[in-house]
């Protein structure tokens, strides 16, 4: 089917190897999550009423008091600042960055301001935010972020993500720890962790792409105290109303939080399926090893490193024309300065890793 349709647009047969990204529709759904929405989409409900079940659903399954669907986990950001900003004043929040509101700043360590996409802080400043950066890119301690406090903070904003600095930093616990000292929210953006029960438990409000592990459709949850998500509930008719989401989302977000509480764990079959690239390591050049995500998650992958001088061709060049081949290979390139790209096995299908290993063995000269 999916063939069918990027034949009928003129779309490139798309393999990702990069893992859940945004960029390449993130993840693919199962059939029956597919029949949730297909269901939900074809008929009608009150939507005010989904919003409530759905959270007060999401909710038991995170073991937080309260929980609303989103959009994204980019929404997700811009809406927990919206709602503490405002401390869900119906009319502030209508009136968002039409009038100053002092108790704005967002504390954040340096090393989270990342760009994911988009950067943190632009959605900090969507939510009417200010942002403070506290740390520095290399060391992010609770100091930092307890000295900066004062009657301007309206909450700190923790990012636990790959794409943040791991080093130096203070864990989500320790930054709870300051929040609680201090009597100041914490927001815990937590888009593409695994463990949805633990973040709710260190925040006020704890933010999850409901598309990444959860490999349901374009969304996002924010989950937390009850007060603060009534407070962004009340954003839904503000800024969050050019962010809403859609019946069947919701319904095919459900039926995705369903399946993956009693999903099995895959790592070990994954990391089993990297053994197909292991004979690219009789390339002259050419070096294979199996990582672990950098974020400590049970995710493997595969890390392709090549030598340049013996190869003829360096890693940014192999990762571009593995992209712009006539089948767009997409790795995860993070690494392709220092001389490696990695392949995550979770969002291949068919004979996909099969494609790889050959386009690779090409590229490199080792057919």
């Amino acid at each position: 089917m999916g063939n069918t349709l990027h034949a009928k647009y003129g779309l490139k047969r798309v393999i990702n190897a990069s893992g859940r990204m945004s960029i390449l529709g993130v993840s693919a759904p199962s059939d029956t999550v597919m029949e949730a929405m297909k269901q939900g989409g074809q008929s009608y409900v009150e939507i005010a009423d989904l919003v409530e079940k759905a959270g007060d659903h999401i909710a038991r399954i995170l073991g937080s008091e309260a929980a609303v669907i989103v959009n994204s986990a980019s929404s997700g950001i811009a809406l927990s600042v919206a709602a503490i900003v405002t401390q869900g004043n119906r009319r502030r929040s209508e009136r968002l960055h039409q009038e100053f509101i002092p108790k704005n700043e967002i504390i954040i360590l340096k090393g989270q301001n990342v760009q994911y996409g988009a950067p943190v802080e632009t959605m900090v400043y969507l939510g009417g935010g200010k942002l403070l950066e506290v740390g520095y890119a290399n060391e992010g301690r609770a100091e930092h972020i307890e000295d900066a406090i004062s009657d301007n903070t309206a909450a700190i904003l923790y990012v636990k993500s790959h794409h943040a600095v791991q080093k130096n930093m203070i864990s989500v616990e320790e930054a709870w720890d300051v929040a609680q000292r201090n009597g100041v929210p914490l927001i815990v953006d937590a888009a593409a962790e695994e463990d949805l029960q633990k973040y709710v438990k260190y925040s006020d409000l704890a933010i999850y792409s409901g598309s990444k592990a959860i490999e349901g459709p374009t969304s996002g949850i924010v989950a937390g105290k009850r007060s603060f998500i009534e407070w962004v509930k009340v954003q839904l008719h503000g800024i969050g109303r050019s962010m809403k989401v859609g019946k069947e989302t919701s319904f095919g977000l459900l039926q995705a939080l369903d399946e993956y509480m009693i999903k099995e764990d895959k790592s070990e079959q994954e990391k089993a399926s990297l053994q197909v690239l292991m004979p690219l390591n009789d390339i002259a050049g050419v070096h294979v090893t199996v990582v672990q995500d950098e974020a400590g998650r049970a995710i493997y992958r595969g890390r392709v490193q090549i030598n340049a001088q013996k190869t003829g061709i360096t890693a940014i060049e192999v990762a571009e024309r593995l992209q712009n081949g006539e089948i767009a290979i997409y790795t995860r390139d993070y690494g392709v300065r220092q001389g490696y790209f990695d392949i995550d096995p979770r969002p291949l299908l068919g004979d996909d890793i099969a494609v790889i290993e050959a386009k690779i063995r090409e590229l490199t000269g080792g057919r």
